[in-house]
């Protein structure tokens, strides 16, 4: 232990690994920070031995997959790895962003950690959307074609814009290379963006179940939370190999192991299953431009939270209003990603529209109403005292 103190670097890890202080009450809804960080490791480490055989060209992209799958040792190891990973990072991710709602992880002083964490999850999703259009099936193909054409919404310059990414006049070899290199790039970037999740979050430290200040009792991360995080590593390493080596394409698209045909447009066009609730949200508006707006708003939406956040409480513990509510938004975040897979006819678009009201009212209408009615009964409570 005293070499973990006395080099300047180790010294470093020894207060984020070993030495760092966490509430003593802090429950397994507090372990998807490590389940993340474990996702990011294994997407990384595969990402780049995948890419050693991947040939981002247009006639060759989905055959040098089959090459991976058939011919490279292990190679469907890696690449089923790779796509049932992604998935679950987006589970994990969703959980942790529920926990936080739930315990209110986003009030003041952790608004900066909340902040880089919004940054992080809408980066996710465009590092999962490039590596989608990768294997070059039909949905890759005519998943890259809607979803970039959404930026030719953009008033004057929208279409420019569309044909600058794409490096011609539809999804072509320029485009597929573009994406290659950014799905390469851009989980470096998430990294840095991780630490820095980490350095801000060391500065105060978590938030636990009671929403109070811990100061008082709190545990070292070492060997305390250290075996409670690899306890919830294992199972998820057991339920990704129980996927992985029998259910492999349990969360995939079918219609991706069939060539891209831009000839030949599929029946229904759908993005992975944990993009579908904000492209619900995209299609239930009529209007392009504002679609693409309440789609980019859904995400940021997650940033107003510190402000319209009025109660005094922090955190749904003690709260069974604010309990309800959020209970009330998970299940009409799961009808969303229902939506989204289901064809936009009658009565799925009514659905879908009323379902969008709710998600941006529950940040902008109901979380301060329950929260100033609560500040009320507690000063008419207060008062009668």
């Amino acid at each position: 232990m005293r070499l973990l103190k006395t080099n300047v670097i180790l010294r470093l890890l020894n207060s984020y690994i070993v030495d760092s202080p966490q509430p003593a009450n802090i429950s397994y809804l507090w372990n998807f920070g490590s389940l993340l960080g474990t996702c990011l490791v294994i997407q990384i480490l595969t990402g780049v031995f995948l890419a050693m055989h991947y040939q981002p060209h247009v006639d060759f992209a989905f055959n040098s997959v089959e090459h991976i799958m058939r011919d490279v040792n292990a190679g469907w190891i890696l690449r089923y790895t790779h796509a049932n990973v992604a998935s679950f990072f987006f589970i994990f991710v969703y959980a942790h962003i529920a926990r936080g709602l739930y315990y209110s992880s986003y009030k003041s002083p952790r608004i900066l950690v909340w902040s880089i964490g919004v940054i992080i999850l809408i980066l996710m999703m465009a590092i999962a959307f490039l590596g989608y259009v990768l294997p070059y099936g039909q949905m890759s193909l005519w998943g890259a074609t809607v979803i970039t054409n959404l930026l030719s919404a953009v008033p004057f310059f929208g279409q420019d814009l569309v044909e600058l990414i794409w490096g011609g006049f539809s999804v072509s070899n320029a485009t597929l290379n573009r994406f290659f290199s950014l799905h390469f790039l851009l989980p470096f970037l998430l990294a840095a963006l991780v630490i820095a999740h980490l350095m801000a979050l060391h500065t105060h430290g978590s938030n636990n179940p009671n929403g109070i200040s811990s100061n008082g009792d709190r545990y070292a991360m070492h060997p305390y939370f250290t075996f409670k995080d690899l306890v919830t590593i294992f199972a998820f390493l057991l339920a990704l190999s129980v996927i992985v080596f029998f259910y492999p394409n349990l969360l995939g698209h079918s219609d991706n192991y069939i060539p891209a045909n831009p000839m030949s447009t599929p029946p229904s066009i759908v993005p992975e299953w944990y993009l579908l609730p904000f492209y619900a949200i995209l299609r239930s508006i009529p209007n392009k431009l504002l679609g693409v707006i309440a789609m980019f708003g859904s995400l940021l939406i997650l940033l107003i939270l510190p402000l319209t956040d009025l109660s005094r409480i922090r955190g749904s513990q003690f709260r069974p209003a604010m309990k309800l509510a959020l209970w009330f938004f998970i299940v009409n975040f799961a009808i969303l990603m229902w939506i989204g897979s289901q064809h936009p006819e009658s009565p799925f678009v009514e659905v879908g529209q009323f379902a969008t009201a709710f998600y941006f009212s529950w940040f902008i209408i109901i979380v301060p109403i329950i929260g100033m009615a609560e500040n009320t009964l507690m000063d008419l409570a207060t008062d009668k005292i």
